[in-house]
């Protein structure tokens, strides 16, 4: 019997994405670049009021002008519109207050939509935008969180300004609190943020008279079929999304928007193609935005610094509407405060509140950033508390690495980690006791250059799931994921996946499971994604799910494929299926040379010349999965910065990003994640900040207002991996494309505040500009 030579895995080698070939080059279809016959072009026309009535909206004298082929006001579609959708109620109290895609009545933000034009081209569309004449009646703006809550507050809706209160509670906090030694009680504001996805967002619709087809650049194009199917009233069967190549989101994209919708009615009012793109300044009006909220902190503590208990008490920032997952954004954190580190008790409330600002929602980490922000923040100010070093204090409370599976005090199951080993490589990367001893010496001889170094050791929960958890908490839809997997003829492989990705390299991670499930060449397979009609079933992109949720789904479906291909296999060659052994895409029958290739019998089994009875002929399988469990990963980062206490200039001088996201698929695809992840949470730290004045006028609407960091703001990373694989999912992974933004926050503004503690400073609120550190010194 001849050995085989055993191949390397794909899985674990850096290869290079498959899809970046088309999309560096743009020889690719973006919703933007998509032309269809008879193409007319929106703009709408958005409120420069925060709050206001409508008293009347005038369009007569667009209508006239050249090009311009339609032009409407939201009083034209009231009756069809509906209401934008929010899938998490997550208390039976909710206030959810109409949403309507094209306000008509009452406006709520600047920049909400309250007339279109639809014309020949875009310039003209939106040149006409000029001649509608809109009568407004003013009304107060409601700004601030804790005034909107006051007795006597000017209200957003009728119902008032408070959305919900949502409390959790776990052991008696009021026993850890009682004669507890360290009491450390603070409070922390989570600025708004606006996403800045490289592509803004597009939509492109049409009809035959009969179907209709949406082109969207979403995250989401199942929950968006579903979604506009109930609000428009269009039937699902009727309608196909697709999402093409998609430029980043974030969680910006995963949304369903007045645009999608508007798009859907005026296709189906004029018989036309209709397309909208929105301009970078539109977007930072009208893309939902994230954070927001204020934390109030109580860690109570043993002497020696051991947690007895946490209670968290939030105001989140719902802005003038509940939009898709709005409110359970803050809560997704709620699990997660206690983060790494054991006690006995944890108790949480979270208030949304209604304000005339642009809706917030899911963006990149989703209540776990602010969470980690929030305990890693609080863990300094213990350690400094108590006098000893912040890394200490954390060894004091954190889960040990015997300890797993554990069972924290939020009630989840960490099925796996190992903290220590994961905070001792960034450590030793880092220099940690050499840049200490230059703090200290700096601090000595009064160097107007103050080093500050700063710690985050954090895990999330991603791979949003199970479904019975989900629905435990009012959660709208499930968190499965779908794939199929299809053998052609010729032995070359089709995946088609519910995961939509929007830059995060499924084609190529996809590949690289399958190449090895079925022992077939990376290059022979191809995976299909973003088009309901193609991919008809799937719970689509976000929360870091897409690997630890649709991958395993990619891999059960190999395994079907191969238990057809088996059965098939000791047909042909005559003996029991269980005497059939697999390997490197051969069926062997054990002990001999008897074999045949996974590609000979793609191509028997379409023959279909000799199957045994009652077998169908195709080795195609379908799979659905659904986890049992959340994925953990964990990590450590460390920074050290530079701040010049006279000017307040704070500069990153070094950065080490120590992760554990289980089993790798491809290491390049994890570098590029945790870069892109540490530059948005850095930017949170030092840069970004949606800044409305006393009218409610955001005051960041281009690029030049709103600051985003550039390759020279930022530092170079250093990257490293510890790995313990899951044992909730079968390829061990755990997520990591918000790992980085989760983790840098706190990790950059602990080496700030570490900086300037000499001078009393025990915060700076973010983003930590030069002003907000020179006024913190003075």
């Amino acid at each position: 019997m001849t050995a085989q030579v055993e191949a390397e895995p794909e899985v674990g080698k850096a290869r290079r994405r498959k899809e970046d070939t088309r999309l560096l080059t743009g020889r690719t279809q973006w919703t933007d670049n998509l032309q269809l016959p008879g193409m007319l072009y929106v703009a709408f026309l958005r409120s420069p009021m925060a709050h206001a009535r409508i008293v009347n909206v005038d369009v007569q004298g667009a209508r006239g002008l050249p090009g311009v082929v339609a032009v409407f006001s939201g009083r034209d579609f009231a009756d069809e519109q509906g209401s934008l959708p929010c899938a998490w109620p997550v208390s039976e109290d909710i206030v959810i207050p109409d949403h309507p895609p094209m306000a008509h009545t009452e406006v709520r933000y600047v920049g909400e939509a309250v007339a279109c034009v639809v014309a020949t081209d875009r310039y003209k569309a939106a040149d006409a935008l000029e001649a509608i004449e809109v009568d407004y009646e003013p009304l107060p703006a409601v700004l601030d969180m804790n005034e909107a809550l006051a007795e006597g507050a000017a209200k957003v809706h009728e119902a008032g300004n408070q959305a919900f209160t949502w409390k959790f509670a776990q052991g008696d906090m009021g026993a850890a609190l009682r004669d507890a030694p360290v009491v450390i009680d603070r409070t922390y504001v989570q600025q708004r943020l606006i996403p800045s996805a490289m592509e803004p967002r597009a939509v492109t619709a049409s009809t035959d008279g009969e179907s209709f087809t949406l082109w969207s650049a979403t995250q989401i194009p199942h929950v968006l079929r579903v979604m506009l199917a109930l609000t428009t009233g269009i039937p699902e069967h009727r309608l196909r999304v697709i999402a093409p190549d998609v430029g980043g989101g974030f969680g910006s994209k995963l949304q369903v928007t007045a645009e999608e919708v508007l798009c859907l009615l005026l296709t189906r009012r004029l018989g036309k193609p209709v397309k909208w793109t929105e301009s970078r300044s539109e977007g930072n009006l009208t893309v939902h935005h994230g954070r927001d909220q204020i934390q109030h902190i109580t860690l109570a503590c043993e002497a020696d610094g051991r947690i007895r208990g946490l209670r968290v008490e939030l105001l989140a920032d719902m802005g003038a509407y509940l939009m898709l997952v709005t409110p359970g954004v803050p809560l997704l954190g709620a699990f997660m405060y206690n983060s790494i580190y054991k006690m006995a008790a944890l108790d949480f409330s979270c208030t949304g509140v209604f304000t005339t600002k642009m809706p917030t929602d899911a963006y990149r980490g989703a209540g776990r950033p602010e969470a980690t922000y929030a305990i890693e923040r609080v863990m300094d100010e213990l350690a400094a508390e108590l006098g000893v070093d912040p890394i200490e204090v954390r060894r004091r409370n954190w889960i040990t690495h015997q300890e797993f599976p554990y069972t924290t005090v939020a009630g989840l199951t960490y099925d796996s980690g190992n903290y220590e080993a994961a905070t001792d490589r960034a450590l030793s990367l880092f220099g940690y006791d050499k840049l200490r001893a230059e703090q200290a010496d700096r601090r000595d001889r009064g160097d107007p250059v103050q080093l500050g170094i700063g710690v985050s050791t954090y895990t999330e929960m991603c791979g949003l799931a199970p479904s019975r958890v989900l629905g435990s908490l009012a959660y709208g839809a499930g968190g499965w994921e779908h794939s199929s997997v299809r053998m052609l003829p010729t032995g070359k492989v089709e995946v088609v996946t519910g995961s939509s990705p929007h830059g995060q390299g499924h084609e190529t991670a996809w590949s690289q499971i399958v190449a090895d499930a079925l022992g077939v060449p990376f290059e022979d397979v191809s995976v299909l994604h973003g088009d309901t009609a193609i991919s008809h079933k799937g719970m689509d992109t976000y929360g870091s799910r897409s690997l630890v949720v649709g991958g395993v789904a990619v891999l059960a479906a190999c395994e079907k494929v191969k238990e057809k291909a088996r059965t098939l296999a000791a047909h042909m060659l005559e003996c029991s299926p269980d005497d059939i052994e697999f390997s490197q895409g051969s069926f062997q029958v054990r002990g001999t040379d008897a074999a045949k290739t996974i590609q000979e019998l793609a191509l028997a089994a379409f023959a279909a010349h000799d199957l045994p009875d009652g077998v169908e002929p195709r080795l195609d399988a379908d799979a659905t999965f659904d986890p049992e469990n959340f994925s953990y990963p964990h990590g450590t980062h460390l920074c050290a910065i530079e701040v010049d206490t006279e000017t307040g200039m704070a500069k990153i001088r070094s950065y080490v990003a120590v992760d554990d996201v289980g089993k790798v698929v491809n290491p390049l695809i994890v570098e590029g994640q945790v870069h892109g992840g540490l530059a948005q949470g850095i930017a949170q730290a030092l840069f970004e900040e949606a800044v409305y004045d006393a009218e409610g006028n955001l005051l960041t609407t281009t690029m030049a207002d709103y600051l985003l960091p550039t390759a020279a703001d930022l530092p170079d990373f250093v990257t490293d991996r510890t790995e313990t694989p899951a044992t909730s999912n079968p390829l061990g992974v755990k997520g990591v494309g918000e790992a980085g933004t989760i983790a840098s926050t706190p990790a950059v503004v602990n080496a700030v505040v570490d900086a300037l503690r000499p001078n009393g400073v025990h915060d700076v609120q973010m983003p930590c500009t030069p002003e907000r550190i020179w006024r913190a010194l003075r």
